[in-house]
């Protein structure tokens, strides 16, 4: 898995390729935590690349958003292809993390 960080004014914009499992999920989970704790408070996670997520990568995300809560901070998500769409449907993930098609509209709505 490789994370390509960048940033969109205030927005920090992680764009994942690969796979997000249990062998990748320590290290997305430990860049996304140097970012927050480096200030960075709006994350658009953008999955445009990333071929497969588990529930370990779900957990991250999950850990991810309650971090940001105290902090009013936001996470959104992008560029879901039908594998990982299935996994947020089938988890219930879409419908309680801010799922954007694009990365355009994402950025849009911070």
């Amino acid at each position: 898995m490789k994370i390509d960080i960048s940033q969109s004014g205030d927005v920090h914009v992680l764009a994942f390729e690969g796979n997000l499992d249990t062998t990748t999920s320590p290290e997305a989970e430990r860049q996304i935590n140097e970012l927050i704790d480096g200030g960075a408070s709006n994350l658009l996670v953008n999955f445009d690349q990333l071929n497969f997520i588990a529930s370990s990568g779900l957990r991250v995300l999950l850990a991810t958003a309650k971090k940001l809560g105290p902090a009013a901070g936001t996470m959104r998500i992008c560029g879901l292809n039908a594998t990982v769409q299935e996994v947020f449907d089938i988890s219930g993930f879409g419908t309680i993390l801010n799922v954007s098609k694009t990365q355009e509209d994402a950025l849009a709505e911070f």
